[in-house]
């Protein structure tokens, strides 16, 4: 068992690499764009890509899922079936759908508030859309295959060749706000044209209709949950301006995206989670297994929840000369910080307990779980926003991630019961809130020698208290030097 679960954090490490490099040196793009583009320019970018957000959704229609669990099971059709049935949906449907944006894109332009001199940018984005869904089931494919490390290094691929576009275009070319979108375009398409390696061997014209009736039903509910999932993560800024003003959701924005954090770690484990417990749910020790690894997850999360909590004010302190990791005039929003790294730790317990609804193919749940999360998240803005200011709308984004988890752990439980180790949960879970609630009672002076002694000696608190508890069996570290030992041997290739 312990063999396994450290194969699945290697393969999430992998995939968290692409990650961490790419949202690295997207976020270097932002002081490059706001040195060449006007305001008014970067703001019809961040407006469309807003759109595209949503507009994805529609371009995959959860395809690239449902190969994943056909693929797994091959109860229909053989492996290249599966992988061409929806491959071949999703090309068709895309390009349709990318020539009618592209047909109609001055229309659109005006729908979106895009200045008419701009209309180009919404051609730009509807091939973006189609090169990008194309991807979506080879991407699938090396997820399938246990290529993580060729996942991530295509995903790399793409992220430096928009970048060097992106300044080729703008310094070179001076094509400005649509150069940026020019080369979205060209690194999705050369992407996707590396990817016609793994394509072609798998590309089969025998297309099965039953399948793809199959993969239709368990991919169609994704489309209103994935658009749900998106207000989730966006309305509160629209409510909060509403009953605020910008400057507050400037300083909203700038502390939210430091839950980037925890967000890595439930991606980069998302990433690698659906395709093991798909491969792994027939096998005799599966459930105990996935409860285990919830386990670890949750050891984990509420680790770097803890660290932090304890050592954000000196994160965002840091500086190097005149220049600030957070500006000061952002500082009095870094209160929200630890709910948003809570709300994502709840986010990565929904990962966690999809298992049931993906082998059972019960995905018509989704549709419900995420409105009925988007309903809580407006609903708990509007009431808590006025009273609260900015901590209302990070409570109200935990309120929806709660509500996500438990909506989807109750009828996963009911269609593949897992037994989870909630005693050990809930050890954990008392562990990190005594020693939270030991460090909001202190009110240590951020960025003092003072105060991050006292920080480290509760993160060693905490370790030892999670020792003491049993959160984390002794034994179960000897079983895990001996499975690291066998997996870097010869058997680790096999």
């Amino acid at each position: 068992m312990i063999d396994k679960i450290l194969r699945l954090g290697k393969e999430a490490a992998i995939y968290g690499l692409s990650s961490i490099v790419g949202r690295f040196l997207n976020f270097l793009l932002v002081p490059f764009y706001t040195n060449i583009l006007l305001p008014s320019e970067y703001g019809v970018i961040a407006n469309l890509y807003a759109y595209i957000a949503f507009a994805a959704v529609l371009f995959g229609y959860g395809m690239d899922a449902a190969y994943m669990r056909f693929v797994a099971s091959l109860e229909i059709g053989d492996k290249r079936q599966n992988f061409s049935v929806p491959f071949i949906s999703v090309a068709t449907t895309s390009l349709l759908f990318s020539l009618l944006l592209h047909w109609n894109a001055a229309f659109l332009a005006g729908v979106m508030g895009i200045p008419p001199e701009h209309s180009a940018l919404v051609r730009f984005a509807a091939w973006v859309l189609f090169f990008d869904a194309v991807a979506l089931v080879p991407y699938a494919y090396l997820r399938m295959e246990n290529k993580a490390g060729t996942f991530a290094s295509i995903r790399i691929v793409n992220i430096v060749l928009t970048i060097v576009l992106n300044i080729v275009f703008l310094l070179a070319f001076e094509l400005r706000a649509e150069g940026i979108l020019l080369a979205n375009v060209i690194a999705s398409a050369l992407t996707l044209i590396i990817q016609l390696r793994w394509i072609i061997p798998n590309f089969t014209v025998a297309f099965s209709s039953r399948l793809y009736k199959e993969l239709l039903r368990f991919a169609l509910p994704y489309v209103p949950a994935g658009l749900a999932s998106i207000a989730m993560q966006v309305i509160d800024r629209p409510i909060l301006k509403m009953l605020t003003n910008d400057a507050t959701v400037g300083v909203y924005q700038a502390n939210y995206r430091m839950g980037v954090f925890m967000m890595l770690v439930v991606g980069m484990f998302d990433y690698a989670w659906r395709p093991f417990f798909l491969k792994h749910a027939d096998k005799p020790d599966a459930k105990p297994l996935f409860s285990k690894v919830f386990t670890l997850f949750s050891v984990v999360a509420m680790t770097l929840l803890v660290l932090l909590t304890l050592f954000i004010d000196d994160l965002i302190r840091i500086r190097i000369g005149s220049v600030y990791f957070i500006h000061p005039d952002y500082w009095n929003g870094a209160l929200i910080i630890p709910v948003i790294l809570l709300a994502y730790v709840f986010n990565g317990a929904y990962v966690n307990f999809l298992v049931g609804i993906y082998l059972e193919k019960k995905t018509s749940i989704l549709p419900i779980v995420f409105g009925l999360g988007a309903l809580v998240n407006v609903i708990a803005n509007i009431l808590l926003i006025p009273e609260l200011g900015i901590m209302g709308a990070a409570y109200a984004t935990l309120l929806s991630y709660v509500v996500l988890a438990v909506g989807i752990y109750i009828p996963s439980q009911r269609f593949y019961r897992i037994d989870y180790e909630w005693e050990t949960i809930v050890r954990l879970i008392a562990v990190t809130t005594l020693i939270i609630s030991v460090f909001k009672l202190l009110s240590l002076e951020p960025a003092s020698i003072e105060g991050i002694l006292w920080k480290a000696g509760l993160a060693v608190a905490f370790i030892i208290l999670v020792l003491f508890a049993r959160v984390v069996n002794p034994d179960e570290f000897r079983k895990t030097q001996n499975a690291v030992e066998r997996l870097s041997g010869p058997s680790a290739q096999k």
